[in-house]
């Protein structure tokens, strides 16, 4: 495995095992990841949450299928946050893909491989425009993955969120009438998915800048005030992990653009 690029979380809270239990319900409240009952598997996460990336991508791997969630999350999050290296990142996106497609054939009911299949490709589709995207068939990949992960667990805030942004993403970049008859795009569940996301998951820095995003490709200027209350709100936020840390800062730097 080529050297990741380390992140440094300055000033968080080391976990350990008894504290990431302690936060679980907290920190995993978007994607609705049960606690893990194998040490090994909680030992993974714990690595994860203290923003070591890649040793927590090579403890899951160790654990085969029941660690490819905290795998494909630790790769997804480092890849789309910290890795610089366009061509490493979107081979990085792209290998969590396969990994989770892989999980989805083993584990057709695991929301998970659902869920981080999306994101993967959601990301990876940002990096190489949304419009190219969609003409390699990926936006029908990404719509139908989030929808049976959203069917799999309705309470997964996190996929109401993506697929929110999906139909956003695809309105903004290629309008309303074409993404709709093509894609099924739509405003109105755009915001419909996002006020989903934030009823299950309003305090979390995650849903506000997501839905800070989405609210101005959906609605343009108009919700121009609305979105920077909610970039706010993320902002202000004390992050309880390295992936909140992440997010806290991006909310940042858009307030500064």
């Amino acid at each position: 495995m080529t050297e990741w690029t380390a992140y440094v979380s300055p000033g968080d809270k080391p976990f350990d095992t008894e504290r990431l239990q302690a936060l679980w319900s907290r920190l995993h409240k978007g994607d609705a990841e049960p606690w893990p009952t194998d040490p090994a598997l909680q030992h993974a996460w714990v690595l994860f949450h203290n923003g070591a990336f890649q040793h927590a991508v090579q403890a899951g791997l160790a654990l085969d299928d029941a660690g490819l969630n905290v795998t494909n999350k630790a790769t997804a999050i480092y890849a789309n946050y910290v890795e610089r290296r366009e061509a490493n990142r979107e081979t990085l996106l792209l290998e969590t893909a396969a990994r989770a497609e892989k999980l989805q054939r083993h584990q057709p009911d695991n929301p998970g491989a659902w869920y981080w299949q999306a994101y993967a490709l959601g990301r990876y589709s940002q990096g190489i425009s949304v419009a190219k995207a969609l003409t390699q068939g990926l936006g029908v990949r990404i719509k139908t993955a989030l929808e049976t992960t959203i069917k799999l667990c309705p309470q997964h805030a996190d996929a109401h969120l993506a697929l929110a942004t999906f139909h956003a993403e695809v309105i903004d970049k290629v309008g309303h009438l074409i993404g709709g008859m093509t894609y099924g795009a739509d405003r109105a569940t755009g915001l419909a998915l996002f006020e989903t996301a934030m009823a299950l998951n309003p305090d979390s820095a995650v849903t506000l800048t997501e839905y800070a995003n989405g609210l101005v490709m959906l609605e343009g200027e108009k919700r121009l005030t609305d979105a920077t209350a909610l970039l706010d709100r993320a902002a202000a936020m004390e992050p309880l992990d390295a992936m909140e840390r992440l997010y806290v800062a991006s909310a940042r730097v858009a307030l500064e653009g």
